[in-house]
């Protein structure tokens, strides 16, 4: 049955580059949104730039420009960077826009017709330099709740409470770094402590599936127990000089950027329907039976589960289905921070000459539907790309696109409709359609890269170059190159959500019509002409990741623990050639992989190494190695090495890592094969 779905990501900032970091967000959504779209759905992406506030106002003034000049030229770029990684926007607009002010003034009047909008005097800090009133942004202190310095005037980043900027400690002015004054001001508030939108909340927050289990109890933590009202009412406005919507019949008084930001979700919505001729209401009326998604980061969780479907439901519309929470990047074990200057520009990559669709599949190998972050490890990112996409699926198609051309005038011969591959792909394909679905993305391309090595698996053992060298055996090195080819095909469709550039070409490759996922249902019939094959990817260049560390080596040394070169170990006593060969080294792939309960140091393997009967190791890589992203990987080990028991269980092997010298800095790196390596090889 066909859905209607509405999907928005987080609004990026209209003060500043577009990085790594905020790519997780969008890649995510983009897959997402591009399988509910293969699927058959109707599914619209919306988002925008949030446009207001003081940091605009700010920025503009230093540059000399008026802040709407500010905001059209950041659009351009962000769009830019945006389309650069395939991100496939339905509308990107701006939140200063007739459609958002409107929507603004439409909650505004509900809300206070509702008696949740009040006025109040307060105490607000004042920067005596600068002589105007401070945005909580723009004053920083020590968290009042766990104490941890520099933190903005809304919430943590440390611990992720929030609160007013009167509560933190030490606090001073981020723009002039003076000690800011208190000095009474009239502002509008939310009232969220009103029992109406607490009784909500407890309900829309408990509602199952709506968050994420991790981040329901963050909501319940927050809410407290029945009695205890610890919601606080939200501080919606801002006074002069402020770079905003003004107040209906306020003067001198804007909305504060946080209130017109997610209204400006509807806004870019707004603007699509009126220019698509799409029903509005029929997403955003309280009984809508479509579907709404917000993907966000986890740290503006807070604003997304409390403020902003409590303002929903009370100025009469309908709330999220899910809001889906993720996690940080991190650089090699660093967090990436625009405020901290600690981060890699997205068009620093781009312009590095490295292909977005690496990054996407990068991604898409680490995130899982939870809030957990996730590590951009530039070898690792190097090892996967060159292994998976280049070294198993590419590889694919060109083992027996050449063939076809050469010696069946470029068409197909009959596929084998019995090959177990290709049933095990059918059979495989509503599971991964599950992982993709849950944003489980990580286990959707771990399954999806096993059936690659089947497929691989197959080839190998047909060995159509040697079929092609034989009289007579025309017929079967046809069927060998149809199997392969719509091998290819099977998994392009598997794989389009995440690399839509490269399906595209693979299309076109095909001679086929845009692939929509009942596509792995179905063969290439025999006699189908494909076109002449193009090299479709190619491996990552160490020149490239040298450019790319070039372009942001002061923002990467912020970032980075400080490294230095491991001093070279001493070389071990020499030996000769029959002590080596006393060592078995062969070729594994790992099966399995799993945390050892009671260990710090320890990973569960079960290897394949060509034997009948898989074998257990368990190797010392956990501050390495995440087990989830090792299932599938090549590696080798030493198979020969007598079986050791421990208390966790017998291991019947050791796999082979570098690192450096004990005491010195660097990490622990497994050993990998070229493509082309099958578990059992003998290394020699």
């Amino acid at each position: 049955m066909s859905r209607k779905i509405l999907v928005t990501s987080a609004l990026p900032y209209a003060n500043g580059a577009i990085h790594l970091g905020h790519l997780v967000e969008y890649i995510q959504t983009d897959i997402w949104v591009r399988f509910q779209k293969m699927r058959g759905h109707e599914c619209w992406y919306v988002c925008a730039d949030d446009t207001h506030g003081t940091p605009v106002m700010l920025r503009a003034e230093k540059e000399g420009i008026t802040p709407e000049a500010l905001i059209e030229r950041v659009h351009g770029e962000h769009l830019r960077d945006f389309s650069g990684f395939l991100v496939g926007f339905d509308n990107y607009y701006r939140t200063h826009s007739p459609e958002t002010q409107a929507l603004c003034n439409l909650f505004h009047a509900r809300l206070t017709a509702a008696g949740l909008m009040e006025t109040r005097a307060i105490e607000q800090f004042y920067d005596p330099v600068k002589t105007m009133f401070l945005p909580d942004r723009f004053i920083k202190g020590a968290c009042p709740r766990c104490g941890a310095a520099d933190q903005y005037g809304d919430n943590c980043e440390v611990c992720g409470a929030a609160y007013a900027p009167t509560e933190l400690k030490n606090p001073y002015s981020a723009v002039s770094g003076a000690k800011p004054e208190l000095r009474a001001s009239e502002h509008f508030f939310f009232k969220l402590s009103d029992p109406r939108c607490e009784a909500f909340l407890r309900r829309f927050t408990r509602a199952a599936g709506v968050l994420q289990p991790e981040a329901a109890n963050k909501m319940q933590e927050w809410l407290g127990t029945e009695g205890e009202h610890r919601l606080s009412d939200w501080d919606i406005s801002r006074d002069a000089p402020y770079f905003g919507f003004e107040i209906p019949d306020a003067p001198g008084k804007f909305f504060y950027v946080w209130l017109d930001a997610p209204i400006g979700y509807m806004g870019s919505f707004k603007n699509l329907c009126d220019r698509q001729g799409i029903d509005f209401d029929a997403f955003w009326k309280p009984d809508s039976e479509a579907e709404l998604y917000h993907f966000i980061g986890k740290d503006i969780l807070y604003f997304h589960a409390l403020f902003w479907p409590a303002e929903l439901a009370h100025a009469g519309f309908r709330t999220p289905t899910k809001i889906f929470a993720h996690g940080f990047l991190t650089v090699d074990g660093a967090k990436m921070s625009k405020s901290r200057g600690t981060f890699i520009t997205a068009e620093s990559y781009l312009n590095a000459g490295l292909n977005p669709e690496w990054l996407r599949y990068y991604f898409a190998g680490k995130l899982s539907g939870t809030m957990e972050d996730i590590d951009l490890n530039l070898d690792d990112f190097s090892a996967r790309v060159n292994a998976d996409l280049v070294g198993k699926y590419v590889n694919i198609a060109s083992r027996a696109a050449g063939f076809v051309a050469r010696r069946f005038d470029g068409r197909l011969g009959s596929p084998d409709t019995a090959l177990p591959v290709f049933t095990a792909i059918r059979e495989a394909a509503p599971r991964i359609a599950e992982h993709y679905e849950a944003r489980a993305f990580s286990r959707a391309m771990r399954d999806i890269m096993a059936l690659a090595d089947e497929a691989n698996q197959y080839i190998a053992t047909a060995k159509p170059w040697e079929l092609a060298k034989e009289e007579g055996e025309d017929a079967a090195l046809s069927r060998v190159c149809a199997n392969g080819i719509n091998l290819f095909r099977l998994l392009t469709v598997l794989l389009k959500p995440v690399l839509p550039a490269l399906a595209a070409r693979a299309e076109h490759f095909l001679n086929v019509a845009p692939l929509v996922w009942t596509d792995v249902e179905t063969l290439l019939p025999e006699g189908h002409a494909i076109r002449a094959y193009e090299h479709l990817m190619q491996r990552i260049d160490p020149k490239q990741i040298a450019a790319l560390i070039a372009a942001n080596r002061e923002n990467l040394e912020k970032t980075a623990t400080p490294q230095r070169k491991a001093a070279p170990a001493e070389a071990a006593a020499p030996i000769g050639i029959d002590d080596f060969l006393k060592v078995d080294l062969r070729i594994a792939r790992i099966v399995e992989a799993a945390q050892v309960e009671g260990s710090e140091k320890l990973v569960r393997l079960v290897l394949d190494i060509g034997e009948e009967k898989p074998r257990q190791v368990f190797a010392g890589i956990k501050s390495a190695y995440d087990p989830a992203t090792l299932k599938g990987r090549l590696t080798v080990v030493v198979a020969n090495l007598a079986p050791r028991k421990m208390k966790f269980g017998l291991s019947e092997g050791m796999v082979l890592a570098a690192s450096a010298p004990e005491g010195e800095p660097g990490g622990i790196y497994l050993l990998a094969p070229d493509s082309g390596a099958t578990p059992g090889m003998r290394v020699q």
